[in-house]
């Protein structure tokens, strides 16, 4: 069997024809408005997982593990969008009594928590250009188990930021660097299994290293320009730090889907189906 050629060789193209396909993908398969309308998925998922994070957390023999998961959520979003959160957060942890994992209410919680999920994996499939023959049961059973997924590492950050802060020497620079790396695993493992089609598993693709770059970039971005020239609560008032969560949602999605469009762009060059080429190449012209 033949080996297949490494994606870091981008199909074949130069890094200027490369940028050109995955810029004019982008274009075509719209990922602005869809990245808008999977940020509303965003929103009424996110609270959901973070409160099924916090039954996780419950099962830790460690105190304070609930303030920290808090202060490790707001590390990635301007202050007053932060506030709103952790105002949120502490308010339907503190309304909701269950303590196990498998009580009704965690697992109406990582069910609704997929919902986001699982329009990643509808929004995917556009951008791959795949048809899902998958029954919705089997869609929705992926989506949970990668939202489960993602709330295991949410927890596994947050106790890596909580040992940083007992060791002396690196202890933040370890734990910062090992948090990316889960960062980026997660988005590996969502470009793998949420399309309908998937290739050979790689645990690092160009995709999963844009969508990770660039989202740091962006959520560290838009914290330090609310912190240093904006100020949303003159504008927008108590629904500020709202405005500003929802503009990280949809950050958060659109990098997201282009990273996504980077690996698509990549598997299309690559791909030895002449016919399927040359679809993809007059969809993108």
């Amino acid at each position: 069997m033949p080996r297949r050629p490494s994606p870091w060789r981008l199909g074949g193209l130069s890094l200027r024809e490369f940028a050109a396909r995955v810029w004019k993908a982008a274009q075509a398969d719209e990922i602005g408005h869809r990245a808008a309308a999977l940020s509303y998925y965003f929103l009424f998922s996110i609270f959901p997982l973070l409160l099924f994070t916090t039954a996780i957390v419950r099962l830790l023999p460690i105190h304070h593990v609930i303030g920290q998961l808090m202060d490790t959520v707001a590390q990635v979003l301007p202050p007053e969008a932060a506030a709103m959160v952790r105002a949120t957060l502490r308010q339907v942890v503190s309304n909701n009594g269950y303590r196990g994992l498998v009580s009704l209410g965690a697992l109406t919680a990582v069910w609704a928590g997929s919902t986001g999920m699982a329009s990643v994996m509808t929004m995917l499939n556009v951008v791959y250009n795949v048809t899902d023959h998958r029954s919705w049961l089997r869609r929705r059973v992926i989506a949970v188990l990668l939202t489960v997924v993602f709330a295991v590492f949410l927890v596994v950050s947050t106790l890596l930021l909580m040992l940083s802060a007992r060791i002396e020497i690196l202890g933040q620079p370890l734990a910062t660097a090992i948090a990316v790396v889960l960062v980026l695993a997660a988005i590996d493992l969502i470009y793998y299994f949420a399309p309908a089609g998937h290739g050979r598993w790689r645990w690092v693709t160009p995709g999963s290293v844009t969508a990770t770059a660039l989202w740091l970039l962006a959520s560290f971005g838009l914290r330090f320009y609310v912190a240093h020239f904006a100020n949303y609560d003159v504008m927008y008032g108590s629904i500020g730090g709202l405005i500003l969560f929802l503009l990280w949602l949809y950050l958060t999605s659109l990098v997201l889907l282009l990273g996504a469009e980077v690996n698509a762009a990549i598997a299309h060059a690559a791909q030895p189906d002449a016919g399927r080429t040359a679809a993809r190449a007059r969809r993108v012209a």
